[in-house]
């Protein structure tokens, strides 16, 4: 009896897979990946940042001596890289982030965005404990940075601050240049959503993330309205018809330097 031929067994075919470009941009997050749950690692890292933040704040404005020496700790991180202070390890709430699942970049972009969020409120905290420097539905940084300014004037110096933050080409010196900001804000009293920087920083580190955070400081610094003295009557509030102001006009310069920064033609060449 002649043994039966063996057949060659065939490698498993894995199910083809579509190109990434047939998936529509409008379905996209800034990293590329598709579908909302990745859309959603921003906001999972902002609210770990509003977790963390939100009790230290209160425990530093109660004079709680674990909150104030915490804050004295974080604050010496503000504009360094991530990881590179071994003593803040378990202090900026990153344990307060499930990442399981994530891929090594992104991990990598929301510890930065964690770091330097928590670690400039820290900044921007001290000296203010009668008052939240981070404030949910707050400005963001364009929109601070406008409040730094007279209503119908451009400080040029502030201006170029500003610009310098927009241009920068890693985000290992967008820290450095946004702790400058942050010296201004915590001087005028001004308050930021660091929720939202910190959303705005993890999609900033993205493809086309700096395109986009670019546009939305830009909107934030434009949109800022002074409140009206009291007494004032409203003009144009409910027909949209409110008339421009010299300030509409010299704000259309600040920006434009962030919108057409050297960082982001490098970025599409």
């Amino acid at each position: 009896m002649t043994t039966a031929q063996q057949q060659p067994v065939l490698p498993r075919q894995e199910p083809a897979r579509a190109p990434a470009e047939a998936v529509p941009e409008a379905v996209r997050d800034e990293g590329g990946r598709a579908g909302p749950e990745a859309r959603s690692r921003a906001e999972l890292v902002g609210e770990a940042v509003h977790a963390h933040v939100a009790p230290l704040c209160r425990g530093y404005q109660d004079d709680e001596a674990a909150a104030v020496a915490a804050l004295a700790r974080i604050r010496r991180g503000a504009g360094k890289p991530a990881g590179s202070l071994p003593d803040l390890w378990g202090l900026l709430g990153l344990e307060r982030l499930d990442t399981t699942g994530w891929g090594e970049a992104d991990v990598v972009r929301a510890e930065e965005a964690v770091h330097l969020a928590v670690t400039l409120w820290a900044l921007h905290q001290q000296s203010h404990p009668e008052t939240a420097m981070h404030v949910p539905g707050g400005p963001d940084v364009g929109g601070a940075v406008r409040r730094l300014m007279k209503p119908d004037e451009i400080d040029e110096p502030v201006r170029k601050r500003f610009v310098r933050a927009g241009s920068a080409p890693s985000i290992e010196a967008l820290g450095p240049r946004l702790r400058e900001l942050v010296l201004l804000f915590r001087r005028d009293g001004i308050a930021l959503d660091y929720a939202k920087l910190a959303r705005q920083l993890y999609r900033w580190q993205g493809s086309g993330g700096r395109a986009e955070i670019h546009r939305a400081w830009g909107r934030g610094f434009h949109q800022y309205r002074p409140p009206a003295p009291p007494g004032a009557p409203a003009t144009g509030t409910d027909t949209g018809d409110t008339p421009p102001t010299d300030a509409d006009a010299v704000a259309a310069t600040a920006t434009a330097d962030i919108s057409a920064s050297p960082t982001d033609k490098d970025s599409r060449s």
